[in-house]
């Protein structure tokens, strides 16, 4: 191993070990006290329910697990969302924590359940809500009351769609958290412990005058005998579990891309040594073509090479190809020396049209400060050539996954199919930064614009102040740019190990099959 790789991987550890904190803050919930509390009462925490209802020895892959981060909540948002096979079917499975606030949803719950169900939607999978929440968190009320019902909205849109909703109720179901199990196709309820009422006895009281106990207003017993809410009463939580999975045993589902068991080799390079390639200093470029080695399949009976790239003496800050991996195909575009010139943006809008024509998957792999700019580029069409990538990837309809390995800055961002253009999935590394431009050219900028200000004004120009409001400048961008932060937003669905990325995307590829899709041949207007 070289000088550079050692500190490599040196430095990405060091990366891993403080995301690996970060999530150890969304596991532990509200705290040990609180986690011990509901031990005490009987009670599974959201991740032990999970894996107790998805098959043994099947992967969970969890979404957006920082939600929330840096902001006054906890971190996580007292939500785990994520995919798991039940029955040898793929799953939506969203679980209230009830260890933060009583599983109350803040604003970071909200959008969080949001992305869930988008994914759901693009995908077709039936949901499974693990519920027990005490609705919403009324100090936040009006940031989660109107846009809230969103959450209703597409669970009874799924249920049109013929993909299944199904609730599983441990716990208090209070106000608009009653509507979740309302509004699904099939409910559990779990005997004395399940409580689902639009208004709580002392609220009915307040409201009505009448006394009521949580029993008789909302209980599983009678949710199950007279309401007829419940659909299947389940002894205890154990038993609620097994009851779900009978149920997604009997969905007769089918995927609509029949998995044909296509043979798959491991990469030709070990996954292990991605934390090899990535510099700490995201200026020093690396090649793509390695991480591609080291996430695709290998050479296998019928499969040629691992990577076929297209057009490889043309836009060679684009890395363009076709490979395979866990089987399926896919097209990439990887990002090389991280600027985007024209020829790399004409590269990029033939290579999306190809995808589509072949009804094929494409993988954007992000290391781009973004298209390159001044005034031989400007004469030379960068503008038009960017927008004409932009336009091939914004109007393509086969799934779209992405993985922000490095840098992703400015246009580059949405011209490597970033969040704003809707991939079926988003993942960044620890390495990763996201932003309008990087911290110092963005305070150099502001700095230049002062300072033309200052003299149009006839003013001296304040050097001291300069350096420290470019110092203050690079520090916020950078603090904003950085994985944890764009995670907490939701502007990915996770900060994942490189390690894993082979495993993350194979899960993906897998659960895009679910639904058909066909590529289009239909684009917006290309200027010449």
């Amino acid at each position: 191993m070289t000088a550079g790789a050692t500190a490599n991987r040196e430095a990405m550890l060091e990366k891993l070990a403080a995301l690996d904190a970060e999530h150890a803050k969304a596991v532990e919930g509200g705290g040990e006290r609180s986690v011990t509390r509901h031990h005490a009462r009987g009670k599974l925490m959201p991740r032990e329910r999970i894996e107790l209802l998805v098959d043994e020895g099947s992967a969970f892959l969890e979404l957006s697990p920082l939600a929330g981060w840096g902001s006054d909540f906890t971190v996580g948002a007292s939500v785990v969302t994520g995919i798991g096979v039940v029955e040898g079917v793929e799953c939506m499975i969203t679980a209230n924590d009830p260890s933060v606030k009583g599983g109350a949803s803040n604003p970071w719950t909200v959008k969080k359940i949001f992305r869930a169900s988008q994914i759901a939607q693009e995908n077709g999978l039936p949901t499974i809500s693990l519920v027990e929440s005490g609705g919403a968190d009324l100090p936040t009320q009006k940031e989660i009351f109107i846009p809230g019902g969103k959450l209703f909205r597409d669970i009874t849109r799924a249920s049109a769609r013929k993909e299944p909703t199904v609730a599983l109720v441990f716990g208090n179901s209070t106000a608009g958290g009653a509507y979740v199990p309302g509004m699904s196709d099939y409910t559990v309820m779990v005997k004395q412990r399940a409580k689902v009422f639009l208004g709580g006895p002392p609220l009915v009281k307040m409201a009505t005058g009448e006394e009521s106990d949580d029993e008789s207003l909302g209980g599983a017993e009678m949710h199950a005998r007279t309401s007829g809410l419940a659909d299947y009463l389940a002894e205890d939580e154990l038993d609620a579990i097994r009851i779900g999975r009978r149920i997604v045993a009997r969905l007769n589902w089918r995927k609509a891309r029949v998995d044909t068991g296509v043979a798959y080799v491991e990469p030709l390079a070990d996954p292990e040594g991605l934390l090899d390639l990535i510099p700490s200093d995201l200026k020093e470029p690396f090649d793509p073509r390695e991480v591609i080695a080291h996430l695709c399949d290998g050479v296998s009976a019928g499969n040629g090479q691992v990577f076929d790239e297209f057009k490889p003496l043309y836009g060679t800050s684009l890395v363009t190809g076709w490979a395979r991996l866990h089987g399926r195909p896919i097209g990439i575009l990887a990002n090389a020396q991280g600027v985007l010139f024209s020829q790399e943006a004409q590269k990029a809008t033939q290579f999306v049209q190809l995808a589509n024509q072949t009804d094929t998957p494409l993988l954007f792999l992000h290391n781009t400060t973004g298209y390159m700019v001044g005034k031989d580029y400007e004469q030379g069409g960068m503008i038009k050539h960017g927008a004409m990538m932009i336009n091939a990837i914004s109007n393509s309809t086969v799934p779209h996954l992405t993985v922000i390995m490095g840098a992703s800055y400015g246009a580059g961002n949405y011209g490597m199919n970033g969040r704003a253009f809707d991939p079926r999935f988003l993942f960044t590394w620890p390495s990763a930064k996201s932003a309008v431009m990087g911290p110092a050219q963005l305070a150099g900028v502001l700095s230049i614009v002062a300072r033309a200000a200052a003299e149009g004004r006839g003013k001296d120009y304040d050097e001291e102040a300069d350096a420290g409001m470019r110092a203050f400048i690079e520090a916020s961008v950078e603090e904003q740019s950085l994985p944890h932060f764009l995670s907490g937003m939701l502007y990915d669905d996770g900060v994942i190990d490189p390690r894993d990325t082979r495993t993350v995307l194979g899960i993906c590829l897998s659960v895009i099959d679910t639904v058909d899709y066909v590529g289009t041949d239909r684009f917006g207007v290309f200027r010449p």
